[in-house]
């Protein structure tokens, strides 16, 4: 239990505005520091003291860590994912990226495996959820439906399966704050 000390010293460093205030580190970086496996560098720290949104990732991280829910997933293209992609898994098997035809353009599907552990607490807390490319390019971003499912138009200029080869052939699924 914190001290009202601490809750206060807390509270004043996560609501301080910084002009012009974005996310200054990944995910994986953050999660490697709360695992333990990678320290962060000076410039790392000074980049997360310097900003609040960074802070408040960090925190929302730590205790989502703490209570064991799910943070994110990752999947790649296979050697035979070539031409049409009908869909994508990750690779552990929670969601999976359904790709449809519309219009002349692509909707894309995320589909949360509803036997999956986590699935029934994904459901019920609502995240946000962010699917990215390799390079980091938003593919989808939004909330479960009732049925497990987020879906949005495809954003970008070409199909699927050309986009993910040209940017990494991977992907990943990530719980926002």
């Amino acid at each position: 239990m914190m001290n009202p000390d601490a809750k206060l010293r807390e509270r004043l460093l996560l609501a301080r505005p910084a002009p012009g205030d974005r996310p200054m580190l990944a995910d994986a970086t953050l999660l490697a520091a709360l695992e333990g496996t990678r320290p962060l560098t000076p410039g790392e720290l000074a980049a997360l003291h310097a900003s609040p949104v960074t802070l408040r990732r960090f925190r929302h991280l730590a205790l989502a860590r703490r209570r064991g829910a799910w943070q994110s997933s990752a999947g790649m293209l296979r050697a035979a994912d070539t031409g049409e992609l009908p869909s994508l898994t990750t690779d552990d098997g929670l969601w999976t990226l359904h790709f449809l035809a519309s219009g002349g353009g692509w909707q894309v599907v995320l589909k949360l495996d509803a036997a999956a552990p986590p699935a029934g607490g994904l459901l019920r807390e609502a995240a946000l959820l962010r699917v990215t490319d390799g390079a980091g390019g938003i593919v989808l971003q939004g909330r479960l439906d009732a049925d497990g499912e987020c879906e949005r138009r495809w954003p970008f200029g070409t199909a699927p399966a050309e986009h993910f080869q040209r940017h990494g052939a991977v992907f990943a699924v990530t719980a926002l704050a």
